[in-house]
């Protein structure tokens, strides 16, 4: 991985980076059927895809990177992939961390890290922690994770509060549900990503990106590369984005 400099580098993108880009990677079973192989080689091919898409957001400027990498309804899949899912993330922590550190970039997992076995688990806390004083960009992976368990989970974290006295049911506000969703600290999305074809959300970030661009792609994301992201960021810029004004609005306050 080389990632030496955060000025953007992608040639078709020249201002109005998103700060915060979500991906949810969808097409690598597809991907890999389509050349009469095993699913486990699409996923095999989408961790390569990952590295590359992790490098051209540093390059082009971006703060921060949610992947959709494992959700809580992935379970449901064949065990054999699951298993072999597992491994994958084993052995991507082991060859990426390292270089990640090395590049300044800070890696956090969001999702119910409580499912995983407890070597995993290890695993991942010591990245997190390895990796947590970086500054360089934010590179969150969302494993186990669904929109709805995040919301639920930030509630019951208010209504403990409620139930022990610190925090008046009137004082909840979505500035305080914001801090206690998964990526609270950090800048919203400002453009999500789908691949494969499908235009829906699938549970991913649904507190999170009630104001970011949505950008869907009929490519597979093993073949989600360099130019697809410049062609992402381009529609991105060509958006006026309101949160509710109107276009005058907006174009006045550029001007």
């Amino acid at each position: 991985m080389k990632v030496q400099s955060s000025a953007p580098d992608l040639d078709s993108v020249q201002s109005s980076i998103p700060r915060h880009v979500a991906i949810i990677m969808d097409g690598n079973n597809r991907w890999a059927k389509q050349r009469g192989l095993g699913g486990v080689e699409g996923h095999k091919q989408g961790a390569k895809t990952v590295r590359e898409t992790v490098e051209n957001c540093v390059r082009a400027g971006v703060e921060v990177l949610t992947v959709y990498a494992f959700s809580s309804e992935n379970w449901r899949r064949p065990q054999e992939e699951v298993s072999a899912l597992m491994n994958l993330f084993l052995e991507a922590l082991a060859d990426e961390v390292p270089d990640l550190h090395k590049n300044g970039i800070r890696l956090t997992f969001i999702g119910d890290l409580s499912a995983f076995s407890s070597e995993l688990q290890t695993k991942m806390q010591q990245a997190m922690d390895q990796t947590a004083g970086n500054r360089q960009m934010v590179f969150a992976v969302a494993v186990n994770y669904g929109g709805q368990w995040d919301i639920t989970n930030a509630a019951r974290h208010l209504a403990e509060r409620v139930k022990d006295g610190t925090l008046e049911p009137s004082e909840i506000t979505p500035e305080l549900m914001q801090n206690a969703v998964a990526l609270g600290d950090l800048p919203p999305p400002d453009l999500c990503i789908r691949t494969g074809g499908d235009n829906r959300i699938s549970n991913f970030l649904l507190w999170q990106i009630a104001y970011s661009e949505l950008y869907f792609t009929d490519l597979y994301w093993p073949d989600f590369d360099k130019q697809a992201l410049e062609e992402a960021f381009a529609d991105y810029q060509r958006r006026q984005r309101r949160f509710g004004r109107t276009s005058e609005q907006v174009e006045a306050s550029q001007q």
